[in-house]
């Protein structure tokens, strides 16, 4: 009980929460010693009242139901904060567990707060049956993007096709970092270091690669012309030299140079090379390869090609 107490007065907007406790510690009060009954029975006047059917509203009514539900939320909300901070604490389960566990329990506590406010309001469930279906019409209308968002982070929860700290490129070509997946939207960190907020649905019914779903492993494609006088074996063997040297070049599958195409002016190789952890980056990997390459190409003379035009000017006599 200390965490919970520890929770309820943290720094951070503890004096509201310590104003709200106390007003409903007073409001309480005042009604167990009956100076609240005047307060009641105004209320409860038949001036201030109305029926809707068979069921009867009042001011009184109302307001009581409004401070039911407000407290029962206000208890739900700490209740949830306090067991979603012991269940990230649980560093024996994977993330995306934690993840899935924290939602469920988020859902139990505030389905279980509903209730109990019905219960304090007196309402029977069954005389909400037509009522509730048709106000569900309504609000399913208008919220179906939060629930198909919700579900999706469900959905995503459950499956473990996208998990916190995956690598993701998304359909309009966003690539990242997911760093957290919550009901409405996955917060994705880009290279720049901007913070997106894309919704699950996205990751639903858009195509979306991951890079390190199965493995961190990443393919490396160079492309290399060279002119029709160089030794093609010697270039061969110094493109697959240059990948071999740097020390992130994978062994699993070995790189591999292939000549690809006679082209106008070219010989075209291409160098197949893999990283074995993708998220320490490939630009910098092909970057040091590229500059190896131009090194071992000027020490051996391999030249390499660019386009070339040979402009011929005829001079056209004027005629006399």
């Amino acid at each position: 009980m200390s965490g919970l107490w520890t929770s309820i007065l943290k720094p951070r907007g503890w004096v509201t929460r310590l104003c709200l406790l106390l007003f409903v510690v007073g409001f309480f009060l005042l009604g167990y010693l009956d100076y609240l009954k005047p307060i009641q029975a105004f209320l409860d006047s038949d001036e201030l009242a109305f029926k809707v059917g068979d069921i009867r509203f009042s001011l009184y009514g109302l307001t009581k139901a409004l401070i039911a539900i407000v407290i029962a939320f206000w208890l739900a909300g700490l209740v949830s904060e306090f067991g979603e901070k012991k269940i990230r604490s649980l560093q024996n389960i994977k993330v995306s567990n934690r993840a899935l566990m924290t939602k469920a329990f988020q859902i139990g506590v505030y389905f279980l707060a509903f209730l109990i406010g019905l219960d304090v309001l007196g309402i029977d469930l069954t005389a909400l049956a037509i009522f509730s279906g048709a106000v569900g019409i309504g609000v399913g209308f208008g919220l179906q993007k939060i629930a198909s968002n919700f579900i999706s982070g469900t959905i995503l929860l459950l499956e473990k096709s996208v998990e916190e700290a995956d690598l993701v490129e998304l359909n309009d070509g966003t690539t990242g970092f997911v760093r957290n997946i919550g009901a409405r939207y996955a917060l994705v960190e880009t290279f720049e270091g901007r913070e997106i907020m894309v919704p699950n649905e996205d990751f639903i019914t858009n195509r979306v690669t991951n890079w390190t779903l199965s493995n961190t492993r990443g393919r490396i494609d160079i492309h290399i012309g060279v002119s029709y006088g160089a030794d093609l074996d010697l270039v061969k063997d110094l493109i697959l030299e240059a990948a071999l040297e740097h020390p992130r070049c994978g062994q699993n599958p070995p790189p591999e140079v292939f000549l690809v195409d006679f082209a106008e002016s070219s010989v075209n190789f291409t160098l197949y090379f893999w990283v074995d952890d993708i998220i320490e980056g490939r630009k910098r990997p092909r970057s040091d390869v590229l500059f190896s390459i131009w090194r071992s190409f000027k020490k051996h003379g391999v030249e390499i090609p660019f386009p070339q035009r040979d402009v011929h000017i005829k001079n056209h006599e004027a005629p006399k």
